[in-house]
Parts: structure tokens; sequence; C-alpha cells
């Protein structure tokens, strides 16, 4: 079939236009971009996610260097024209920082292609986690161990009482560069705090709304782990300290032992796990950023999947129905070799119980420590920290169900993926 030359010029003029658009949006069948940090090279790896199979694609140009070491946590600014990825450090502690503690800055350029622009450093030593407000506009570095009063009256040394500490940076939204937020409500010699004091060795935060939550590792007076609670303010990033304190977790069984290792949440809800008694505890945020239990707000994975062990993670679906929870590994009978899976529950909006979905617990890739969904709601993913791939799989919006992709689930990646973080098309 001949084109006349009014068709060959629209459709020339059709193609020029997808090109240009291409730079700042997704590719045709491209939904998202993703990208997995691996702490085993210290790099970030960039996929394109396919809109029709959900499969991964290498993005060129993909690894890069973290620009620090032990990346452990990696997030994209709203828009997706910014990644952040926040590297540990090696053998940090409570007297100083481990080489390589950053926050390295990518711009995003066309097919997910990260462009390193400079490092930040935060205020304590031995970084865990990072979130960003709901705005986009501030983000939140969670540090093991807070700075120390030096003899000088200033914080900037050795810890001195085990307490973790947060960063505040403001996300200039034109360059995705940051700047220090400093502590309005503390001062040391007329000088603001450069950082937000949370309980002992925290382990992860998770910001819901308005709210800020970190779940600390160290515990109270009566053995109980806990929570710090904070407001943020959307106009200068000040976290303030909620009246209610530290929130202790309710254990199973009091005097037994916890190990929280992550807190997620999404609405309303807010799950933590606990991987020394493969249990959930279930709460619901209220507007004054405190932690109330849900009715049966503690649930016993193994009664449901009698094999888990070590649940190390949880996501909640985007319509607040589906529970997703990382096993990191399974004691089945079935096999002499232990693996790992993914457990799926039903939230009862009515009572906030917890079921199981059916044909779960899924298989993935060994040691899972992060879940995404992708922005257009139909497939899930998880990082795979030993086994060093991510896997993949068909989300049922109807039933919560999860399900093999069609042209495979298990994407190789860039050796011992601590964490993946998710974008759509870039605005």
């Amino acid at each position: 079939m001949k084109l006349s030359f009014i068709g060959r010029w629209s459709l020339a003029l059709f193609a020029s236009l997808a090109l240009g658009l291409g730079t700042t949006s997704c590719s045709v069948g491209t939904i998202g971009y993703m990208w997995v940090i691996g702490q085993e090279y210290n790099q970030v790896a960039a996929f394109k996610v396919d809109q029709y199979s959900g499969n991964l694609t290498a993005v060129v140009g993909s690894p890069w260097s973290t620009e620090g070491s032990v990346p452990v946590a990696i997030l994209v600014r709203s828009g997706g024209r910014y990644v952040y990825v926040i590297n540990q450090g090696e053998n940090g502690s409570s007297q100083g920082r481990g080489a390589g503690q950053t926050i390295a800055l990518y711009s995003v350029g066309g097919d997910g292609i990260l462009t390193f622009q400079q490092t930040y450093q935060s205020e304590g030593y031995v970084s865990k986690w990072a979130q960003m407000d709901s705005s986009g506009n501030y983000l939140m570095v969670l540090d093991q161990y807070s700075p120390g009063l030096t003899s000088s009256g200033l914080y900037n040394g050795p810890n001195t009482d085990g307490n973790g500490s947060i960063t505040v940076f403001q996300s200039d939204p034109n360059t995705g560069r940051l700047t220090l937020v400093t502590n309005t409500q503390t001062q040391v010699n007329a000088v603001n705090l450069p950082f937000w004091e949370v309980g002992g060795s925290p382990v992860m935060s998770k910001t819901l709304g308005s709210c800020l939550y970190t779940v600390n590792g160290g515990t109270n007076a009566s053995g109980q782990q806990t929570v710090t609670p904070f407001t943020i303010q959307s106009s200068d990033g000040q976290l303030l300290y909620t009246t209610t304190g530290n929130i202790a977790i309710n254990q199973t069984t009091p005097g037994t032992a916890t190990n929280i290792t992550s807190i997620n949440g999404s609405g309303s809800y807010v799950f933590l796990t606990d991987a020394a008694s493969n249990v959930l505890y279930g709460y619901e945020s209220t507007s004054a950023c405190n932690l109330t239990a849900l009715n049966g707000g503690t649930t016993s994975l193994t009664t449901f999947f009698p094999d888990t062990q070590s649940p190390d993670y949880t996501m909640i679906d985007s319509t607040s129905k589906y529970l997703y929870v990382a096993d990191y590994s399974n004691s089945s009978t079935l096999t002499t070799t232990a693996y790992s899976d993914l457990s799926a529950l039903t939230i009862n909006t009515t009572n906030q119980e917890l079921q199981p979905i059916t044909g779960s617990p899924y298989p993935v890739g060994s040691g899972p420590t992060c879940i995404v969904e992708d922005p257009s709601n139909q497939y899930i993913y998880t990082s795979n920290y030993t086994a060093g791939t991510v896997t993949g799989f068909q989300l049922n919006a109807d039933t919560g169900e999860l399900s093999d992709l069609t042209k495979g689930s298990t994407f190789p990646t860039v050796g011992k993926a601590s964490c993946l973080a998710i974008s759509g098309a870039i605005s």
C-alpha cells in the first residue's frame, strides 16, 4: 500500500513526536522502570517493565556504581526524574561512619538510564533505611547511631546513648538536590540539632500520610521493642514527636524475645514482621500518629502456612485488600532444601482480620528482602538477596492470587539484591 504525501508527512511527524516523548515517558510497551541495588558489587541495575507480560529487560548501560558501599535502600522521587541510593558504608559503628556511607543522587533519562549527580552525607552512623514524605519534598534517612555531643558542644562525634537518628533533607523538585533541614525543636548552644533522635538500634521506618514510624531493635525496660512516632510538617519538613512517646510492641508471649525486621503499610494499616516468632503485628495509624492494634492484630503466620520461617518484609497492594509477606526461609518437610516464599493474605475490610489466599505461599528466589507492585497494579516483584535475582508475578486484582509471568519469572540482577524500587512514566 502506498501512502500519500500527507500520509507520509503525518507518519513522520508522529514518529518524531514519539521519539521526543520517549525522553520523558515510557517507551512503547513499557509501563515502568525498575532499579535494583546489589551489595555484592555496590551496583544499581535498571530494567524496563513490559506492559503485556511483566518481563524485565535490562536498560542499556546498566548497571552503575552506587557511589558508596553496602547499599541498603533505594527511593524514587515523585515524578520519577530522580533516584536516591542509601549506602550504609563498611565497618561503621557508634564510633564513626564506615567507608562509603553516602546518599547518592541520580537523574533519570530516557529508558530509565541513571546519571550520577552527587553524593550527600546523613548526620548519623550506619545508615539503615530511608523514606520520602507523601509530597516527595523531603527525604528522611534513618541511621543506627545518632551523633553524640562533643566537648565543644557540637553534635559531631560518637554516640553516647545508644539511640538512632533521622536526618531530614529537602529535595529540590527541579534538580533533586538535597538541603539539610535542621531540628528547630531542639537546640544546643543556640544551634539547631541537625537530626532527630529515635529509639535504640532502629531497623526500618515507614511514612504513612503525615506520619513517620520507626521500629527500634532495642528494647524498653519491659524488654519490648518499640516504635518511635512522628508527625511530619509538610510546610518545612520538621518532625514533631507525638505525645504518645515510643509505642511498645505487644509480644505474643510476654517475656519472649522478638525480632521485628520490618514495618510497612498502606492507607491506615501498619504491619510489623517478627522473624523470631513468625508473627505479624497489625495496627491502624490514627490522625495523631498513634498506633492502635487491629482486631485480631497479632497473626501467627504458621497457623496458615506451617512451614514459614523468618518473615522479613511486608507489602500491602494499592487497593489495601491484599497483604504479601516475604519469608526468608521455609522449612517444608517435603524437601531437604530450605527455600524462600511469598505468603499472601486478604485483609477483611470489615474486621481487619487476615485470611490466607488460595495457592499461597508462592516460591521466590532465595532470601527475599523487598517487595514492589508495578504502577499499573498488574505485577508484583521481590528482590532476592541470596539468589541475586528478582522474582515476578502476575497479580489477580479480584482475588489477590499470584501466578507466574508468561515469559519467565526469574531475572538475574547485580548480586546480593538488597532492595528495589519501581517508577511509572517519567513526568
